[in-house]
């Protein structure tokens, strides 16, 4: 087997993050819709390479669950890691959870990109992880912030990519059962 370069993101390799996708926080959003859709794609994709999901929610009294659409996509039902930190990293048991599923390639999405997304991003690459922020679906209350974000995190070393990337990476391959059910999702 080719060994593929160490940027790709690999299907056996990868972990879904789903960072703080709540509720209450998309009235707050001006393009949320735009990137629930994004992050259906993932999910959806990543349920048929059989790529583990994990969530997280930050206060959900205030802030409401995740998305019920998101949700209703993962079967079977996806932890949800429940924090309090803006960082998902200083959670106790968190880092804890991520090695468990032995998958140093953590494909991260979610809000908001320049609080919770860049500070467990910013943790969960000094822990040794490779983060691929997918850049089209991030979203902050203020575009300005997500930029500013997104680029922090490539000078920090996250690989910066995009929905249909990372997709297409995980396929690999087309003319197989497995793509032609993947080009429903990206058409």
């Amino acid at each position: 087997m080719t060994m593929r370069h160490r940027y790709t993101a690999e299907s056996t390799k990868s972990l879904l993050l789903i960072i703080d996708f709540q509720q209450k926080m998309l009235k707050a959003i001006p393009s949320w819709q735009e990137i629930a859709g994004k992050v259906s794609q993932l999910t959806r994709s990543a349920q048929i390479h059989e790529i583990p999901v994990l969530l997280t929610e930050q206060y959900t009294k205030g802030l409401g669950a995740t998305l019920p659409e998101i949700l209703r996509e993962i079967q079977p039902p996806p932890p949800v890691f429940q924090k309090e930190h803006f960082s998902a990293c200083l959670e106790p048991e968190f880092l804890g959870m991520v090695r468990s599923y032995a998958r140093p390639q953590l494909v991260v999405v979610g809000m908001e990109t320049h609080v919770c997304v860049l500070q467990t991003c910013l943790d969960l690459l000094h822990a040794g992880f490779q983060v691929q922020l997918v850049a089209d679906a991030v979203a902050s209350r203020a575009t300005r912030n997500r930029d500013i974000a997104i680029e922090l995190l490539r000078q920090a070393g996250a690989l910066i990519t995009s929905t249909e990337i990372v997709i297409f990476q995980w396929s690999c391959r087309a003319n197989t059962d497995t793509f032609r059910r993947i080009l429903h999702i990206v058409r």
